[in-house]
């Protein structure tokens, strides 16, 4: 009998590409689990950073643990969604989230509110919004965009110099904006992704060498020129000499190195640190956060959360080597870089090897703004991973097909 060539796809084919159905071991499991721990471990330390400061929580010890229970589970759901979203529909919104990014950027500046010498912030009702944290995201979907839609069809791989131009331009708009603001922190943040995204774009080196003199060029031009404010730059020099103001600029490094360093290699045990239950360590819900760790669970316990956050780094750039799909490639690199730089700095700032900028620590630190942009982010890294299982079964050559006898 004649035999018939036909194309058998996989099982696990079958599951991803069903309309919108997400099976859960197709997930990248590793990645899901990581990030589900990290926000489990930053719900305790948000929760140990507060039990004790009746000024924060109105008398409720457990009020910031609650809220953070909240962020972490609305922030899993937004990462599902975006998981199980056609990965065609997560082109075609694209534009769409640079754009409220920039809107979001602007309401700031009309009418948000200035917290901490930044005007960063959008209240609404009683929630506050962080538009600058989701402009990241919007800043990496953006630049991917432009070079998969530039490149697509095209005999070279390496861009040239228009579709770097085009890029410098989408992250431009909201840089702008954020230096307005200003926050230098998030500035720095969205540099070091930006700069991170053109090297993964593959551009030629001399943009890379360009974009880093121009970067050390404008920073040294912001300090001279006065356009910092002078909180900013005693920030800087507390930074460079931490004992030059320990009661002023230099407070917040003191207290965050004393906290780290009491905990010694296994801590003053959860709940129980002194640094901690005192009260020194300002803003330690939020931006220093790790100093908890640090303090509460020791070398062991702080280098257990570093290594949660090494393997959601390289989860990310193991999706975006595994793609062949160039906005899929260029967008997990890009978010690989913004949360490496990210918890870079803030580790480094409650270390002393980084000055204080005011940058959350990813999944971990106190915020809905900070946790939802980072779960949309490895949202969108599990639909480019269950895009690529799904991409050899519509690409089959000849030689996969199996012949079936009737």
């Amino acid at each position: 009998m004649a035999t018939t060539p036909v194309t058998r796809t996989s099982t696990r084919s079958r599951r991803t590409s069903g309309a919108g159905w997400l099976a859960w071991r197709d997930l990248d499991l590793v990645l899901l689990g990581a990030v589900v721990l990290l926000g489990m471990l930053g719900c305790v330390l948000v929760w140990s950073a507060t039990i004790h400061r009746d000024d924060l929580t109105g008398g409720d010890p457990k009020a910031f643990l609650a809220k953070q229970v909240v962020n972490l589970g609305i922030g899993l759901g937004l990462m599902l969604a975006v998981a199980a979203t056609d990965h065609r529909w997560v082109r075609i919104l694209a534009p769409v989230a640079y754009v409220c990014a920039i809107a979001g950027l602007v309401l700031v500046l009309v009418m948000g509110s200035t917290v901490n010498g930044s005007r960063s912030w959008l209240m609404l009702g009683g929630l506050s919004l962080q538009p600058s944290e989701l402009a990241k995201l919007a800043v990496v979907v953006g630049m991917a965009l432009v070079v998969a839609e530039r490149s697509e069809g095209r005999w070279r791989d390496r861009v040239g110099t228009a579709d770097v131009l085009l890029m410098l331009t989408v992250a431009a708009v909201p840089a702008a904006l954020i230096l307005a603001q200003p926050d230098l922190g998030t500035m720095l943040v969205l540099s070091a992704t930006v700069f991170g995204v053109i090297a993964a774009s593959g551009a030629h080196r001399r943009w890379l060498v360009i974009l880093a003199g121009g970067g050390v060029g404008v920073a040294a031009f912001a300090v001279v020129s006065g356009f910092l404010e002078k909180y900013q730059i005693d920030r800087f020099l507390a930074f460079t000499d931490p004992g030059r103001d320990p009661k002023g600029a230099g407070y917040n490094v003191e207290q965050a190195r004393i906290a780290v360093g009491n905990g010694g290699l296994f801590g003053q045990g959860l709940f129980d640190g002194s640094q901690t239950n005192s009260g020194f360590v300002p803003e330690q819900h939020t931006d220093f956060v790790f100093t908890v760790a640090g303090e509460e669970l020791g070398l062991v316990g702080a280098g257990f959360l570093i290594l949660l956050l090494g393997i959601v780094i390289w989860r990310a750039l193991r999706i975006a080597a595994r793609t062949d799909d160039v906005f899929g490639r260029i967008a997990a690199a890009g978010i690989a870089c913004w949360f490496g730089f990210q918890a870079f700095q803030n580790i480094g700032m409650c270390v002393g090897i980084m000055p204080v900028t005011g940058v959350p620590l990813p999944f971990v630190s106190y915020g809905g703004s900070s946790m939802f942009a980072g779960m949309l982010a490895v949202g969108l890294l599990q639909n480019i991973h269950l895009r690529t299982l799904t991409a050899p079964a519509s690409r089959m050559q000849p030689a996969q097909r199996v012949l079936v006898r009737g």
